[in-house]
């Protein structure tokens, strides 16, 4: 059972952040996207928005900005897409993939990297995660960005 998202009091903090979203599932990573930009806004933050064509592309944009990310003040990396199980493991394999990528880029230039790509099992799973205000993964994707820009900049 999903748990609505909780709209968090946000206090105005500002700071920099890039969200990478996929093309692909357009209907559904849109969706998370405007909820996500939305929630970054409202803090007092700004946002800088990233298109790729599919999921598997995300890491290698997430990783440029990453490596720019000291000359960029960027507080952290927001990642959104939507990958529909089929017939075959294809998509487990691109799962697999793009979250494997992300932990490391994240390790590697210490900048937050928040990972909402999600593997589903059907539309009706992504209707409910991406179209549904109460559950809405872009928001909560945007908190944890928040968040952790918080925990980043209090560790000096």
């Amino acid at each position: 059972m999903l748990k609505p998202v909780k709209t968090k009091s946000i206090r105005a903090m500002g700071g920099h952040f890039a969200i990478v979203a996929s093309k692909y599932n357009s209907l559904y990573v849109d969706a998370m996207l405007r909820a996500a930009k939305a929630e970054i806004l409202r803090s007092g933050g700004t946002v800088k928005i990233v298109r790729v064509p599919g999921a598997y592309e995300i890491p290698v944009v997430a990783a440029k900005l990453a490596h720019q990310a000291a000359d960029s003040q960027l507080s952290a990396i927001i990642c959104l897409g939507v990958i529909l199980r089929g017939a075959t493991t294809h998509a487990q394999h691109i799962g697999e993939a793009v979250s494997n990528a992300l932990a490391q880029i994240q390790i590697q230039h210490e900048i937050p990297v928040i990972h909402e790509v999600l593997l589903l099992e059907n539309e009706q799973q992504a209707r409910e995660r991406c179209l549904d205000k109460k559950h809405n993964r872009g928001m909560e994707a945007a908190q944890t960005a928040l968040e952790m820009a918080r925990v980043m900049k209090s560790l000096g």
